[in-house]
């Protein structure tokens, strides 16, 4: 079953980070995002004011900041697991070749990382979204509305950090990974609502996989409302399976030929 092989590959992760070194590693990633919301959100808010987000109604810009900051730690928690972390288990420590001379098929082995990288993604998401109540910035209600979003712009960013990995050649190929995924964080409406953007500029963003994470945690974090919530979640629920599916398939060609 492809459960039961994903939770297999699920626990020996768990097992493997029992060292308190991958628990500071996990708890500095918590660090940045929240340095952005207090430095930007907080700090730069004081001079920018409120911002529109449509029907009449404008929020702080703390208020308008956190929820993408917040999928932007999601992405990065994600990308963090399933990118490096799944590339060194790949190629350097050739964990995976012993793995698939069990049971386990490569679909199997990819879902487990996934839900490994889940997990991560549940530690900051839920602590961010702590923070975020405690600084008046959204309620509980929406709070845990916004928690199951954040989940799946880890699932979305963690089916396709597996399936980049897969291509990469050598370490050298990460700049060209943290490039692409610093440009996400800047460019998806995280700092700035895309309608200020030039037509062109505008239509890139929105076609980007941070800014559909951004725009379903926002609006379920500040109540707006709209049917496009569904939309940007089939786009990040259809990013997720893809990616994974071709992180087996690739997973499979790599190691079982």
């Amino acid at each position: 079953m492809l459960l039961g092989g994903a939770l297999s590959v699920a626990a020996r992760n768990v097992a493997a980070a029992r060292h308190m070194t991958y628990w500071l590693v996990l708890a500095s990633g918590f660090a940045e995002p929240m340095l952005y919301l207090f430095s930007i959100g907080v700090g730069v808010g004081r001079l920018i004011g409120d911002v529109p987000i449509g029907g009449g109604r404008a929020v702080s810009y703390a208020e308008f900041v956190a929820p993408a900051t917040l999928a932007a730690s999601a992405m990065t928690g994600a990308m963090a697991e399933t990118v490096m972390n799944f590339y060194g288990k790949l190629k350097f420590m050739k964990l995976y070749d012993a793995t698939l001379a069990t049971p386990v098929t490569p679909l199997q082995l990819a879902s487990g990382e996934l839900l490994w990288a889940l997990a991560r993604g549940a530690f900051y998401s839920a602590a961010f979204l702590v923070v975020m109540v405690a600084l008046d910035l959204t309620t509980w209600a929406r709070a845990l509305l916004a928690f199951p979003a954040a989940m799946l712009v880890g699932f979305a960013f963690g089916g396709l950090g597996m399936a980049v990995s897969t291509f990469l050649r050598s370490w050298q190929d990460f700049d060209y990974v943290n490039v692409g995924q610093f440009a996400l964080f800047l460019f998806s409406g995280t700092f700035a609502p895309p309608a200020g953007y030039p037509p062109l500029a505008r239509a890139v963003v929105e076609l980007t996989p941070l800014f559909h994470g951004v725009e379903l945690i926002r609006g379920l974090s500040l109540g707006v409302w709209s049917w496009g919530l569904a939309g940007h979640a089939a786009y990040l629920v259809a990013l997720a399976l893809a990616g994974l599916w071709l992180a087996g398939r690739r997973l499979g060609r790599l190691l079982l030929t």
